[in-house]
C-alpha cells in the first residue's frame, strides 16, 4: 500500500489496515441462539481501574518515527522502524532519561502484528499476533522489558474485527463455544473505523462481545497496561451508523472490567465531539484532531497539524477531567532538526499540550534528545501544570493571531498563555481584568523559572514567529463589573436577531439568530472615565464564528469567538473596547455570514 499522502490536514491517522480485497463473505454454519440486543451499559469499575487517569497519562509512542521520512529511521520500508530492538532501546532510554519526571507508559503502535510488506498475522481465534520479525520474543517477553524498568506497556488495535481474520467466518472465538467470526458480525460483512479495514461487530450477538473479552484477556496475560483503539467512529472522518462504534468502546470497557489487570482505554482519532458524554463515560482519553505528524522528512511540522490544535482544542476544553482527558497526540519537540520546528514552535507546542492537560507523550527519539528538548520535556513546573487535575485552558481572547490563553488552579492560582501564531513577530497582552481580578498580580515565568515580581493590570511579551510565553499568576484585587443582559428590554435588536431561552445563561435567556445582518446594540452602557476597558463577552457557539464587535460610532473590529463545543455552554472572551465617560453603546453585527449566540457583556466599573 503507498504511504499516506501529505496534505496539509492528514486524511487518516494511521497507516490504512489493507490487505487484498475480499469479495462479499456469507457466513457458514448456524449461528448460535440470538440474545436480546446488547444494552450499552458502563461496568462497575475495580478501584485500580477507578484510579487509572486521574491525571493525564506521559510516555512515548512509536508510531511518529514509524510514520517519518526522516532518513535512516525506516531502513526497511515505511513503518519499519517498529521493532522489539527499538522499542526496548527507547524503553530503556525513557527509563534512564524521562521516568524521574513522570513519563512511563512505552506504547506499541500499528503494525505489531503485521510484517514489513503489511501482510497480518492472527492466531486460531481471529486475535492480532506478534510478527515474528518484528517481534521475534512475543508481545508479552516486551511487556516484562518494559515492567522490569519500572513503566507500564501500551498496545494497539484498530476498532472491529479486521477484514483478514474473518477467514470465511469459520474461526472460533476464543472461550466461546459455538461462536465463530460469521456470528461476530453482520451477515453483510459491512465495514467500519477510519480505513473501512474491519468488518463492523453485531452485538446484538452475544459472541461479539466474547471475541472483545477474548482480546482483551490476550493483553491482559501478555502484561500490556494500556490499549488505543484506533479508527474509531463518530469520528476518524466518518459519520453514519456503520461508523458508530460507540458499541464498541462499551464492550472494551466491559472487557477490561473483567480481564483481571487494569487497563487505560485510549480512543483515536479526532472523534465527534457530539459523542463526548460517551467517550467519557466508556474510554480514559480520546484524540481530537487528526495526526500531528507530517509524514514527511521531518516528525513533524508546524502548518501540517500542530498549528490546527488553537482552533480545535477550545471546543472540548470542558470534556475532560480525572478518569478522562483531551488528547492532542504525540509532543513531538525533543529532537530538534529532525522534529522540523523552530525552537519558538517547540516551545508553543509543548505550552499549549500543557495548559490542554494533553497527555505528555513524545515520539521522538529518546536516546537523541537534545538540551533543549530536554528542557522542554522535563521542565517540572510545566509538567506541573499539566498533571495538576484542574480544568484545560481555553482562549480568553478571540482567535486571532495573537492570543491569550488562561485557566484557573486548584490552588487559585491562575495558568496565562500568550501566543503569538502569526508568521512575524509581534507583542501580546495578558489584561488581567481578562481573569476577573485587576490590579497588582505577582508572576512566575514557567518556562524560565524565574519570578517576575508583581505586575500591575496586565502583562506583556515580545514575541517571535509562532512564539509563547507561559506564566502562572497569583491575582490581586476581585474585579467589579456592571453586567447587561443581551435580552434586556433597553437594548436594539435587528435584522433577524431575536431573544430565545438559554438555561445556561445568566438571566436565561439570550440573543441569537445573528446572521447577515442581524444585530444586538447594548444601550446604556455607562462606564465613570474615559478609556480602554477589558469587556468581557459571554456568548454560545457550536462552532468558532466571526462578529464584528464596535462601541459607539466606531468602527469595530470583526473577531473569531472559539467554538463553546456545543449550542448549551457558555463561555466568555474579552475584548478591548474604547469607552467615554457616561452612556454608551456597545454593538455586536453578524455582518454577511453567522455569529455566535451572545448572552451578556460585563463592563468593569474602573479601568
Amino acid at each position: 500500500m503507498p504511504s499516506p499522502t501529505t496534505p496539509r490536514r492528514q486524511p487518516r491517522t494511521r497507516v490504512p489496515l489493507v490487505a487484498a480485497a475480499l469479495g462479499v463473505l456469507l457466513a457458514a454454519g448456524a449461528a448460535p441462539a440470538q440474545a436480546a440486543p446488547t444494552t450499552v451499559a458502563q461496568a462497575a469499575p475495580t478501584q485500580a481501574a477507578a484510579d487509572i487517569a486521574q491525571r493525564p497519562f506521559m510516555g512515548w509512542t512509536s508510531w511518529t518515527m514509524q510514520s517519518s521520512k526522516y532518513p535512516g529511521l525506516n531502513p526497511d520500508g515505511d513503518y519499519s522502524y517498529l521493532t522489539e530492538a527499538n522499542v526496548l532501546k527507547q524503553t530503556d532510554a525513557l527509563a534512564t532519561r524521562l521516568k524521574p519526571y513522570g513519563y512511563e507508559y512505552v506504547n506499541i503502535d500499528a503494525g505489531w502484528w503485521r510484517d514489513n510488506a503489511w501482510v497480518p498475522r492472527f492466531d486460531q481465534y481471529a486475535r492480532q499476533t506478534p510478527d515474528p520479525v518484528r517481534f521475534p520474543r512475543g508481545m508479552q517477553a516486551v511487556a516484562e522489558h518494559i515492567h522490569g524498568k519500572g513503566l507500564k506497556a501500551g498496545i494497539y488495535l484498530p476498532v472491529g474485527l479486521e477484514k483478514e481474520a474473518y477467514a470465511n467466518g469459520t474461526a472460533p472465538i476464543f472461550n466461546a463455544p459455538g461462536c465463530t467470526t460469521a456470528n461476530i458480525v453482520y451477515p453483510d460483512l459491512r465495514t467500519t473505523n477510519g480505513w473501512d479495514s474491519a468488518y463492523k461487530l453485531n452485538f446484538d450477538n452475544p459472541c461479539a462481545q466474547k471475541y472483545i473479552d477474548s482480546q482483551a484477556q490476550l493483553f491482559a496475560d501478555w502484561g500490556y497496561d494500556f490499549l488505543k483503539l484506533d479508527g474509531v467512529g463518530p469520528g476518524s472522518f466518518k459519520s453514519g451508523d456503520n461508523y458508530d462504534n460507540v458499541a464498541d468502546v462499551a464492550a472494551w470497557q466491559r472487557a477490561i472490567a473483567t480481564a483481571g489487570r487494569p487497563i487505560h482505554l485510549e480512543l483515536s482519532w479526532s472523534l465527534d465531539i457530539n459523542h463526548a458524554a460517551d467517550w467519557k463515560r466508556y474510554s480514559n482519553g480520546w484524540r481530537i484532531d487528526t495526526d500531528v505528524e507530517c509524514y514527511c522528512n521531518t516528525l513533524v511540522s508546524w502548518e501540517n497539524s500542530v498549528d490546527d490544535r488553537f482552533d480545535d482544542a477550545p471546543a472540548w476544553s470542558r470534556k475532560a477531567g480525572p478518569g478522562g482527558w483531551n488528547d492532542l497526540d504525540s509532543l513531538n519537540v525533543g529532537n530538534g532538526e529532525m522534529d522540523g520546528l523552530t525552537r519558538a514552535e517547540r516551545q508553543s507546542y509543548a505550552t499549549l499540550w500543557a495548559i490542554s492537560k494533553s497527555p505528555l507523550y513524545t515520539g521522538d527519539d529518546i536516546t537523541r534528545l537534545d538540551d533543549y528538548g530536554l528542557s522542554l520535556l522535563t521542565n517540572r513546573e510545566v509538567i506541573a501544570i499539566d498533571q495538576n487535575g484542574g480544568a484545560p485552558a481555553r482562549p480568553v481572547t478571540p482567535a486571532g493571531d495573537q492570543q491569550v490563553w488562561g485557566a484557573k488552579n486548584p490552588d487559585g492560582s491562575y495558568t496565562v498563555a500568550l501566543f503569538n501564531l502569526g508568521d512575524a513577530p509581534a507583542s501580546v497582552t495578558a489584561h488581567w481584568a481578562s481573569f476577573g481580578f485587576t490590579g497588582n498580580a505577582s508572576v512566575r515565568d514557567v518556562w524560565n523559572r524565574r519570578d517576575l515580581g508583581t505586575q500591575r493590570n496586565a502583562i506583556t511579551a515580545a514575541l517571535p514567529a509562532h512564539g509563547s510565553r507561559l506564566f502562572t499568576v497569583r491575582p490581586g484585587t476581585a474585579l467589579t463589573s456592571t453586567s447587561y443582559e443581551a435580552e434586556a428590554s433597553v437594548n436594539t435588536l435587528t435584522g433577524t436577531a431575536s431573544v430565545g431561552g438559554c438555561d445556561a445563561c445568566s438571566g436565561g435567556q439570550k440573543v441569537g439568530n445573528l446572521y447577515v445582518g442581524g444585530t444586538v446594540r447594548f444601550n446604556e452602557v455607562t462606564v465613570r472615565k474615559d478609556g480602554i476597558y477589558t469587556v468581557a463577552v459571554s456568548y454560545v457557539s457550536g462552532d468558532a464564528r466571526s462578529v464584528q464587535v464596535s462601541s459607539n460610532s466606531g468602527n469595530g473590529s470583526y473577531l473569531k469567538f472559539p467554538s463553546t463545543g456545543d449550542w448549551g455552554t457558555v463561555e466568555t472572551v474579552s475584548v478591548q473596547l474604547a469607552l467615554k465617560a457616561g452612556a454608551n453603546t456597545i454593538t455586536f453585527d453578524s455582518g454577511t455570514w453567522y455569529s455566535p449566540d451572545i448572552d451578556r457583556i460585563a463592563v468593569p466599573q474602573t479601568l
